[in-house]
């Protein structure tokens, strides 16, 4: 029988948290009688994080985990972790003892119970830095709910609630775990809740994430949006343009013409014989990149190719 809960969490670096973490997680399943099983995905950490995920998983046969070779990414480690869990409903959390597992049973219920597809957590009262952290947090997240349509305060929250039926049918890659609950309801899963969930201030370390996730997460919307509309059909978005754009340059190469044809004017002496040209061109070529677009778009063989360098009970 498959476990009640697979809780999946990245992990780079981590390993003054991690005794602690999973401790806690132990504690919170055994009280509430969930079977469970903790995928820990170890992205590469340069310190002594793995070792301590496998003395523990001697102490305790449900921990299991996997370490890359080199540091991919979040994603790539929610990738692996989705891909291995087992559980009925998987929650995602990260490492560093930010997020509470005390908040598992109550995501845990609003999957099982009531009919949620996908929880993402909302830490609705944060400890971080409200300058660097929270305010740009907030702009980006009013910038998510406008462009994907769906209204959640904190959509990049680590801390989420998944049927498995959701992370056995999306892909997460590159940088796209930000936006797990668009591509969630591109897959056709509509059920989409939230919960406010405790925020605890740092305890270890520092955080691994800089100015740029903000930069980078804006280009990943768009890309996604794109993805997620054309991915499958292309040619629906460049053929349409394209054929728009050739079609204004022939309209403007007409009216030279007859305007030729009524006044004798040369057709090269007027700067807009080359502009329709030039825009009769692009138009066409456009439309040829919706071509191939169709036939080389999604077909990476070895997109979501990652190299593990160790693995436990897996």
């Amino acid at each position: 029988m498959p476990p009640d809960i697979s809780i999946v969490i990245p992990l780079y670096n981590e390993e003054e948290s991690l005794p602690e973490l999973l401790a806690w997680i132990e504690k919170v399943c055994t009280e509430n009688k969930f079977t469970y099983e903790v995928l820990m995905i170890d992205d590469g950490s340069r310190d002594n994080s793995w070792n301590i995920v496998k003395q523990l998983s001697e102490k305790n046969p449900n921990i299991k985990g996997i370490k890359f070779q080199r540091n991919y990414g979040k994603s790539p480690a929610l990738y692996e972790g989705f891909k291995a869990a087992t559980g009925n409903v998987v929650i995602t959390m990260d490492a560093d003892l930010q997020d509470s597992p005390d908040e598992i049973p109550g995501l845990y219920k609003m999957v099982t119970e009531e009919g949620y597809d996908l929880v993402s957590g909302w830490k609705k009262v944060r400890y971080d830095n409200a300058l660097t952290k929270n305010l740009p947090s907030k702009l980006y997240n009013g910038v998510n709910r406008w462009f994907s349509g769906i209204k959640l305060h904190d959509m990049n929250c680590g801390l989420k609630a998944y049927r498995r039926k959701v992370v056995k049918s999306i892909e997460v890659y590159g940088e796209m775990h930000r936006f797990i609950p668009v591509l969630a309801k591109h897959a056709g899963f509509n059920r989409i809740g939230e919960k406010v969930v405790q925020h605890r201030p740092r305890k270890y370390g520092v955080s691994k994430f800089g100015w740029e996730r903000f930069i980078n997460g804006f280009l990943d919307l768009l890309s996604i949006q794109f993805v997620s509309r054309f991915g499958k059909k292309p040619m629906h978005l460049f053929g349409a343009l394209g054929s728009l754009i050739f079609f204004l340059g022939f309209v403007l190469i007409a009216w030279l013409v007859v305007d030729k044809l009524q006044n004798n004017i040369p057709l090269t002496n007027k700067p807009a014989f080359y502009i329709s040209l030039t825009v009769m061109v692009l138009g066409t070529l456009c439309f040829f990149t919706g071509f191939v677009a169709e036939l080389v778009v999604r077909n990476a063989a070895d997109r979501n190719a990652y190299l593990t360098e160790e693995k436990i009970r897996l």
